[in-house]
C-alpha cells in the first residue's frame, strides 16, 4: 500500500475515534400531542350521533374532575348540562378540540376546568393563563354571546406540592377574567382548604387527587350559584 494511503487511511481512523457517530436515536422529553385523545372526542361525536342536541345548554369541558362528575345532570338540573369532559387532559387540548366538543351544542354558558394536568406536567402559571385566554378567544370566535366559566384549580392532597404554582395560576386567571367580558372566575380552593389551610382530605378518593361525592357538593354548590345568575 502506498504510503500516502497509508497516512490517510489513519488519519481517517483517528477522526472517527475522536468525533463518534450520534447515536441514532436520541431520547428526548415530548409534550404529548392532543391528538391522543381523539378516541374520547370520537365516542362523544358518536354519541351525538344518536342524541338530539340541547342548544342553550350548558357545556361542561375539561379533564378527568369533569369526566368523572357522574352526578352533574342530577347536580344541575336546570342547566341542561353536557359534560365533555376527558381524562388527564389540559387547557390546550380542550381549545384543539373546542370545534367539535363546545361549538356544537351551541350553549348559553361553558365551564372549564383544566390546569392541573398543566402544572403537573410541568407548565408554568403564566402559561396556564395564556392557555385560558387562548380557549377564551376560540371561543368567542364561534360563540360570542356565551359566558365561559373557569373553575379554579383544585387543592388536593396528592398535588400539595403545586399549591403555590396553582394560588399562582389561580391569580393569574381570576385577574385575567375581570378584563373580559362574559368571563368569570369560580372560587372552589376556599372552601376545599382546611383551617390549617391544606386541602381537606375528606373531599377526595383514596387516590388523593379526584373527588368524592362531597367534594362534588362545593362544585355543585359554586357552579349552581354561578349559574343563577346568568
Amino acid at each position: 500500500m502506498p504510503k500516502f494511503v497509508l497516512l490517510l487511511c489513519l488519519a481517517l481512523l483517528t477522526a472517527c475515534a475522536s468525533n463518534p457517530a450520534p447515536p441514532a436515536t436520541t431520547p428526548a422529553a415530548q409534550t404529548q400531542d392532543s391528538t391522543q385523545f381523539e378516541p374520547d372526542i370520537a365516542a362523544f361525536e358518536q354519541a351525538d350521533s344518536v342524541v338530539r342536541r340541547r342548544p342553550g345548554g350548558v357545556v361542561f369541558v375539561g379533564s378527568s374532575s369533569i369526566r368523572l362528575w357522574s352526578s352533574l345532570g342530577d347536580d344541575l338540573p336546570g342547566a341542561a348540562p353536557i359534560n365533555r369532559g376527558f381524562g388527564g387532559s389540559r387547557l390546550r387540548d380542550t381549545t384543539f378540540y373546542a370545534q367539535r366538543i363546545v361549538v356544537p351544542y351551541q350553549p348559553r354558558a361553558v365551564v372549564v376546568y383544566a390546569g392541573d394536568n398543566d402544572l403537573a406536567e410541568g407548565r408554568t402559571p403564566q402559561q396556564v393563563r395564556d392557555d385560558f385566554a387562548a380557549l377564551v378567544t376560540r371561543l368567542r370566535a364561534q360563540l360570542p354571546q356565551a359566558r365561559i366559566a373557569f373553575i379554579s384549580i383544585k387543592p388536593s392532597p396528592a398535588r400539595a406540592a403545586l399549591l403555590g404554582s396553582m394560588r399562582e395560576a389561580n391569580d393569574l386567571v381570576r385577574t385575567y377574567a375581570r378584563g373580559q367580558q362574559g368571563v368569570d372566575y369560580l372560587d372552589v380552593v376556599t372552601p376545599m382548604l382546611g383551617p390549617d389551610g391544606q386541602p381537606r382530605g375528606e373531599l377526595f378518593l383514596d387516590d388523593r387527587l379526584h373527588m368524592n361525592a362531597s367534594g362534588y357538593a362545593i362544585w355543585t354548590d359554586v357552579v349552581g350559584k354561578w349559574l343563577d345568575r346568568l
